[in-house]
């Protein structure tokens, strides 16, 4: 069972999951964080041989814009308004879906940032929003429906598929959540309320001006409550008053049944981030070395384009001959591997060189392993293939930043 632990680190909002007595997420609120805000941007230019767009969409704030994008939710600008011009005009409906093809300078349109800056790159814009509830994800570049890998009851996906297919039209798209499975009229009822969000924000865009905020995302920890498994949190701990009333207000309206296990933590004798030793969690994190029981450890470095971690026998010293070895420290290596990469929240391609192995049938093993470890990561994370020179390949959909860049220039991963 998981616990869902939130707190104040300098000022921002931890989120952390503990299961089995050890903390598996760690997420600290960016107070700049902009991951999921919608706003009405307008494009400063156009880059034809990357086939994008540069877009200012805030003030100040500039994003980089694929124009592969499906422009089903584009939003034209008025056609005799000068490009100079546009940032204090409103944009204005038109009927009629646009096509990328024909964005100009000066155009406008609705746009979501899908992800935040990352050290010298701009945000991440995207046209095709996306709004996700507890049971769905209301979609509106994919419209279509579609479900969770983790769903495999075809007959129960035959029968809800109509349902869910009359009630958005060719509006948006949905994609049914693992907690929506068997939830038929919870389903129902929350793409209802996605849907009706999504219009009041099409509508709002209709007389807002560019660069204004359409909609602001949910902090991280209302984000972990609808990312959780149904059932699975035994507990929600915070010892912020604020946090507390957030949740609550959620809770009832949204996910009633796990009113009970909401509590305000509030022992004067030991604080919250000591009684889960959130400072130890944070501090493990952030080290470049990682030591497994068998006195193993991982090497884990980042760099511009990829992560980079080394397997080490280091300090193992048992009986077992050496292909025994190899297998036992790659294994729990593995293990270890999957847990990181949530922890840290390490992202895009990920090279692992683990100890050589001769035989086949162990690296079939090893992939194997790591495809299970991997698989209750929330977050997309794909085992590839060992490459010719025995590294391992993976990757992890992209989102917020990792932990290390979240600490960057804060200084310190210790509480006071």
């Amino acid at each position: 069972m998981n616990k869902l632990i939130i707190t104040r680190w300098k000022e921002r909002v931890l989120t952390a999951l503990g299961s089995d007595r050890e903390i598996v997420e760690l997420s600290l609120e960016e107070k700049t964080s902009i991951l999921g805000n919608i706003y009405i941007g307008r494009i400063s230019r156009i880059v034809k041989n990357l086939n994008s767009a540069f877009v200012e969409f805030g003030e100040g704030l500039t994003g980089y814009y694929s124009l592969s994008d499906n422009p089903v939710s584009l939003l034209a600008a008025p056609e005799a308004v000068p490009s100079s011009s546009h940032q204090d005009n409103p944009v204005s409906q038109n009927p009629n879906d646009i096509s990328s093809q024909f964005l100009k300078g000066g155009d406008s349109l609705i746009v979501q940032v899908a992800k935040d800056a990352i050290k010298t790159k701009d945000p991440v814009l995207t046209s095709n929003l996306n709004f996700a509830g507890k049971y769905s994800v209301l979609t509106v570049g994919k419209k279509s429906v579609s479900f969770s890998s983790k769903i495999h009851d075809r007959t129960w996906k035959d029968q809800i598929r109509p349902k869910l297919e009359e009630l958005i039209g060719k509006e948006t798209g949905i994609i049914v959540r693992t907690n929506g499975y068997e939830m038929e009229d919870e389903l129902l009822a929350e793409v209802s309320g996605l849907l009706k969000l999504y219009r009041e924000i099409r509508t709002a865009a209709s007389y807002r001006t560019c660069k204004s905020l359409l909609y602001q995302a949910e902090p991280e920890y209302i984000k972990s409550l609808k990312g959780s498994r149904t059932g699975a949190l035994e507990e929600i701990l915070t010892d912020q008053r604020d946090v507390y009333d957030r949740i609550y207000r959620y809770l009832e309206c949204n996910q009633p049944e796990d009113l009970g296990k909401l509590r305000y933590y509030e022992d004067p004798l030991i604080s919250l981030a000591n009684l889960y030793s959130l400072k130890n969690a944070m501090d493990q994190a952030c080290q470049r070395r990682v030591w497994l029981k068998s006195g193993g450890y991982l090497v884990i470095e980042h760099t511009e384009a990829m992560v980079v971690i080394d397997v080490n026998t280091g300090k193992y010293s048992g009986k077992k001959n050496q292909a025994d070895t190899i297998r036992m420290i790659n294994l729990e290596a593995a293990k270890e591997i999957c847990r990181q990469l949530r922890l840290r929240n390490l992202s895009g391609i990920i090279l692992v060189d683990f100890i050589d192995m001769r035989e086949d049938q162990d690296k079939a093993l090893l992939l194997e392993k790591l495809r299970e470890f991997a698989k209750p990561d929330p977050v997309k994370t794909t085992v590839v293939d060992i490459t010719q020179l025995n590294l391992v390949e993976l990757t992890r959909k992209k989102g917020k930043k990792p932990l290390w860049e979240q600490l960057a220039g804060i200084g310190g991963s210790g509480f006071s």
